[in-house]
C-alpha cells in the first residue's frame, strides 16, 4: 500500500528536522522525535543542562510559519494543545521512570522560511504545567 505524504506534513517534518539541528547546535541532545502516546504527540524530546549542571528534559513543540500570519509561534499553541503536550510529557517521564527525578521545561521553536533561508524563534519555558 502506497503511503501519501501531503505537502503540509512534509513541510512540518522538514521544520522539525531543522529545529532539531538548530537546538543541537546550541548544545541540546535529541532523545526522541515524534513521541506518540494516547494523550498526543511531542515533536522533539531533548536533553539540556541547567546552570547548576543538572539534567533537564526539554519537550519541544515545533511550529512552521507558512503564511503572512501575524500570529506568533507561541500564540498558535492553544491551552488545549499545551495540555496535550503536558500530559504526553508526563506519560513519557513515567515510562522512563524519570517522573520527579529530572527537571523539565516546555519550549517552542518557530521556524520561518524567508528568502530561501530558515529563521528560528526559540522560546524557552514557553509554557508551564
Amino acid at each position: 500500500m502506497e503511503q501519501h505524504i501531503y505537502p503540509r506534513h512534509q513541510l512540518g517534518k522538514k521544520a522539525e528536522h531543522a529545529a532539531k539541528q538548530h537546538l543541537e547546535q546550541h548544545g541540546l541532545q535529541c532523545i526522541e522525535a515524534n513521541y506518540f502516546c494516547k494523550y498526543g504527540e511531542i515533536d522533539l524530546i531533548m536533553k539540556d543542562k541547567t546552570h547548576d549542571n543538572d539534567l533537564c528534559i526539554v519537550f519541544v513543540e515545533v511550529r512552521m510559519k507558512t503564511d503572512n500570519s501575524f500570529v506568533s509561534s507561541l500564540e498558535s499553541i492553544t491551552r488545549k494543545k499545551q495540555m496535550k503536550i503536558i500530559r504526553s510529557a508526563a506519560h513519557y517521564l513515567q515510562k522512563q521512570k524519570w517522573f520527579d527525578k529530572v527537571r523539565c521545561r516546555f519550549d517552542v521553536v518557530g521556524v520561518e522560511s524567508l528568502d530561501a533561508e530558515l529563521h528560528f524563534h526559540w522560546i524557552k519555558n514557553a509554557f508551564t504545567s
